[in-house]
């Protein structure tokens, strides 16, 4: 199984980065393929709505040339998408929120091309915000009718300064938790083949 854990923060190695490590750490250990994909700091747009993946239908944006895409295409064959984030003015960075925007639409115009699998958010913070910002991220996962696992806590971590986070034992725990319990799930989804029947957008 494939775990895709997306790095906001435009810092490579900051708050964010260790937190998804946290994450991705039970999930190696069990077996899984992992990977952080850093899209922070790199040229993605927001959506422009010019509908052309509505009308290609080809699992892609005909919206310009920047990352999008490539990221797009290792969601589509990932088995879990765990998406990280810093708090920027209580919410995600921009380059976070261009891709919710783009991905919850390309799925949505290809047959929820992002249905039964699993999403998570993680949110690093210096101290206020981080609620809002966990909040937009989930919204991708609900509407895209994606599987939400829950942890001890909210999937927060606190640190200003880059490394911080690390001094946040309670944030590594859930951190912890949270991998174990992506993993769980992971296998229970396999095992069962699909854990709710899906009907792909458009259907009654």
């Amino acid at each position: 199984m494939k775990v895709l854990a997306i790095n906001g923060s435009p810092r490579k190695n900051g708050n964010t980065h260790l937190l998804l490590e946290a994450v991705l750490a039970p999930l190696t250990q069990a077996g899984w393929e992992g990977e952080i994909l850093q899209i922070g700091g790199k040229s993605i747009h927001g959506c422009r709505a010019c509908n052309l993946c509505l009308e290609r239908k080809d699992k892609s944006c005909g919206s310009g040339k920047d990352v999008f895409n490539g990221v797009f295409e290792k969601m589509l064959a990932a088995d879990a998408i765990v998406l990280g984030s810093p708090t920027y003015f209580s919410d995600v960075t921009t380059e976070m929120k261009a891709l919710i925007d783009r991905s919850g639409f390309v799925a949505m115009a290809n047959g929820s091309a992002l249905a039964s699998k699993i999403g998570a958010a993680v949110v690093a913070v210096r101290r206020g915000g981080a609620t809002h910002a966990f909040d937009t991220m989930n919204h991708l996962f609900f509407i895209s009718q994606m599987i939400v696992p829950g942890s001890t806590y909210w999937n927060m971590g606190y640190g200003r300064e880059p490394g911080q986070v690390s001094s946040d034992a309670e944030a590594l725990r859930n951190m912890n938790h949270l991998g174990q319990a992506i993993d769980w799930l992971g296998k229970a989804v396999l095992k069962s083949g699909s854990p709710y029947p899906i009907r792909k957008s458009g259907e009654a």
